[in-house]
């Protein structure tokens, strides 16, 4: 029989790391009173099968010495998303997400990489993690399904944005390589003939051009008409995230902030609890990088580890923001910082402008604090 030693009750924890991938999971299980982990390859997708696997050394755990130990297991996110956490914390394992970028790696040039070791990397990150080494990792916060369900509709807007961009391009190149120019093919694919136009030599459309760019506008409807639907549903559909909502109507109250930028701070950033301006900062990955080692030291411009897409979002409204909120306190900091400045340096600055503008308005929707001098709409 196994024999463990006797362990404080802050060490009777079992601690677990998977690595997951398409077809297989490997699973590592570190017990108390053991350095060397046990390996257990899974099937991909077998969430019983983990199951069974920490449910049977839980029980040799608590067999041997006589309590029920506490099970945390940690992945990295990715394809997997959250279905398995959220599948764990019901079943009663403490299920931490790790975010990939934040794990410290061999620099080396040919390193080497298996599962075995990556999965005992996670395994080691995440004890110390417990251990309260909070440096060596950041962990993702696991949304709900609703939480997760209400970021759907902004997200596959704006993929079905790139797309009819695309078409429009498309259409645009066929037109232009045959000479014909000036047609805005956003505002006029519904009445647009390609049959009837004429070249720059002078005559119609070749026959296959003709029914390539017929396509290509019939596809270009399809997404239209797809973004319209997803609009509807972004703005119009019940939820069961009233708090979310709350804060939605609530940007949305605020001269300068639309239907398209609301949502998606809403759902994306603010339905979460953070604790000071500095994690606020940290989610959007604008917070400062410096490069200080002997003598050298440097600004190395953002960290970029955070939401990108929400990143993005908050500089175009830091813009927006300067032209509709002009009497704004932070607008006016903004132009007395650039005044007289190029073009550059204004580019420069509107990240600053972005990450103070992010932490005003997380101000506004905890604590209902208005910016300063911020025109409030009348609804």
């Amino acid at each position: 029989m196994t024999q463990f030693p006797v362990l404080t009750s802050n060490e009777q924890s079992i601690y677990a790391a998977l690595e997951l991938s398409k077809n297989s999971w490997l699973l590592a299980i570190r017990v108390p009173g053991r350095d060397n982990p046990s390996l257990h390859p899974i099937k991909g997708g077998d969430a019983e099968g983990l199951m069974a696997k920490l449910g049977a050394a839980r029980d040799r755990v608590a067999k041997v010495t006589g309590q029920v130990p506490k099970v945390t297991l940690c992945y990295e996110a990715g394809y997997d998303g959250f279905w398995l956490a959220r599948l764990l914390e019901q079943r009663g394992v403490t299920c931490r997400v790790m975010d990939p970028a934040s794990l410290q790696v061999n620099r080396r040039a040919r390193r080497v990489k298996t599962d075995r070791i990556d999965v005992e990397n996670l395994l080691h990150t995440i004890v110390a993690w417990h251990r309260g080494e909070r440096h060596v990792c950041s962990m993702v916060v696991i949304p709900n399904v609703e939480e997760e369900d209400l970021r759907r509709s902004h997200r596959e807007r704006e993929r079905l944005v790139r797309e009819r961009t695309a078409h429009i391009n498309r259409i645009k190149a066929l037109l232009f390589g045959q000479g014909i120019r000036g047609i805005n093919v956003k505002a006029r694919y519904k009445t647009l003939e390609p049959a009837k136009l004429i070249t720059g030599e002078g005559h119609h459309l070749p026959e296959r051009l003709s029914r390539e760019i017929v396509r290509e506008i019939e596809r270009l409807a399809v997404v239209q008409e797809q973004i319209a639907a997803i609009e509807r549903e972004r703005d119009l559909a019940p939820t069961p995230c009233a708090a979310t909502e709350r804060k939605r109507h609530q940007l949305l109250c605020l001269n300068g902030i639309g239907q398209a930028t609301a949502p998606i701070l809403a759902r994306e950033v603010y339905y979460r609890r953070f604790a000071n301006r500095g994690q606020v900062a940290s989610y959007l990955g604008v917070t400062p990088s410096p490069y200080d080692s002997g003598g050298s030291r440097r600004s190395q411009g953002i960290s970029k580890a955070g939401n990108r897409r929400v990143r993005t979002v908050m500089i175009q409204l830091a813009w927006l923001w300067l032209k509709h909120q002009p009497q704004s306190a932070l607008s006016q900091w903004f132009n007395r910082r650039t005044e007289g400045q190029s073009k550059r340096l204004r580019r420069i600055m509107i990240v600053a402008l972005a990450r103070k503008l992010a932490i005003a308005l997380w101000r506004y929707l905890e604590h209902g604090l208005v910016p300063d001098g911020a025109i409030v709409k009348a609804r």
